[in-house]
């Protein structure tokens, strides 16, 4: 049930949208050098690796670290505001629909995220199709404690349902959490 429900919302999630993908696309290439959208190496369901499509946030040839090693100056300006939206998201609604993610489950980490991984194994979690959003993300855990994640993860597939995913989607929607977020600044002298 819960494949199918995923598959209808991101099919009418991308007719819907595709404009406003391609736009903000456009927007990301108009405003610094590079494609608008951006693909990486993820790591999904049963620690298979697929590629996940998201709109560019960061500046060209900024390396492939996890989030929360990246310097904040590495996040274009037009980056900062699709981040805070969760715009840089959409284009994943071609994951869900390829069944590669879904609309609610454990944020999908990096290859290189072996601390993520181990931690996720050790709890059943990589048995389950990675998120959009998800429990970590609106309790603003992110990679960088990778215990913790796996913890919430666990805790999301423990209370997994219909309601619960409507409720973490309603959540993400209305600006709950942060999820994943860049290094913080050094303090200005």
């Amino acid at each position: 049930m819960k494949r199918f429900l995923d598959f209808i919302a991101a099919a009418g999630g991308l007719l819907a949208l595709f404009w406003l993908i391609a736009l903000l696309a456009l927007l990301v290439r108009l405003t610094s050098p590079g494609p608008g959208l951006f693909a990486q190496d993820r790591v999904g369901r049963n620690g298979r690796v697929f590629t996940c499509w998201k709109l560019r946030t960061m500046a060209q040839g900024t390396p492939s670290l996890a989030t929360h090693e990246m310097p904040a100056a590495a996040v274009t300006p037009l980056g900062r505001h699709l981040r805070r939206w969760k715009l840089d998201e959409l284009p994943q609604l071609w994951n869900v629909l390829k069944g590669e993610m879904s609309l609610v489950g454990p944020r999908p980490c990096l290859p290189t995220q072996t601390a993520v991984i181990e931690a996720r194994r050790a709890l059943g979690v990589l048995a389950l199709r990675p998120g959009i959003t998800g429990l970590a993300q609106v309790e603003n855990i992110d990679m960088s404690t990778p215990e913790r994640l796996a913890q919430a993860d666990a805790a999301y597939a423990a209370r997994r349902s219909l309601a619960f995913d409507l409720v973490l989607l309603a959540r993400t929607v209305t600006g709950s959490g942060r999820g994943d977020r860049v290094a913080e600044e050094p303090p200005q002298r």
